[in-house]
């Protein structure tokens, strides 16, 4: 069920034309703007989009230049499952690394404190309102989000498409609280609010 419904959101993504994209990842900029728990967060890490994924690139670019939050950004270390998490000053100190994902490289990997993060974006393939989502197979973010204080808001951000119905919930998933689409604000942890 998982793996079909992969294929076919990551079809619908791939197939999504430049413009499309960036106008839809303009209006989610927005929702998340427009949220008083990111305008009040000081502490933001973000996944550095890749391949089609809601764009992050633009918003970090955007924060980093008006140096009113702290940038957080993840990376990996060959041959370890743990996701990593550093400062980010300036998105030229990003290169492509694992899976041809940007990361810091290693002279601008500056760590830093899972405890002090307020925000969490969080990437996936797809998500339910119930905040489940479908990662891309690793791991990597249910294992780091268990690490995390429970208060540190997770936020997912899904074109429409990508926010569907139900998905089957495994019992290593930690849930988004709040998924951003161009269409729509879902709350999926009433206690967030």
């Amino acid at each position: 069920m998982k793996l079909s419904l992969k294929s076919q959101i990551f079809e619908k993504r791939n197939k999504l034309q430049k413009k499309e994209m960036q106008e839809k990842s303009n209006k989610i900029k927005q929702k998340l703007f427009s949220l008083k728990e990111f305008k009040n967060a000081k502490n933001i890490m973000f996944y550095v989009s890749t391949n089609n994924e809601v764009d992050t690139q633009k918003i970090i670019k955007e924060l980093l230049s008006n140096k009113e939050k702290t940038i957080i950004v993840p990376y990996t270390i060959k041959g370890d499952l743990k996701l990593y998490i550093s400062e980010l000053k300036n998105f030229n100190e990003l290169k492509p690394k694992t899976f041809g994902i940007l990361e810091p490289k290693e002279s601008y990997q500056r760590e830093f404190n899972p405890d002090k993060l307020d925000i969490v974006i969080v990437p996936g393939i797809a998500f339910d309102k119930n905040g489940h989502r479908i990662g891309y197979g690793y791991g990597y973010y249910d294992r780091f989000l268990k690490t995390i204080r429970k208060e540190t808001l997770k936020i997912g951000l899904a074109y429409d498409f990508q926010l569907i119905e139900k998905i089957p919930e495994e019992r290593h998933d930690v849930p988004v609280d709040i998924i951003l689409t161009e269409k729509e604000i879902a709350i999926c942890n009433k206690n967030q609010h």
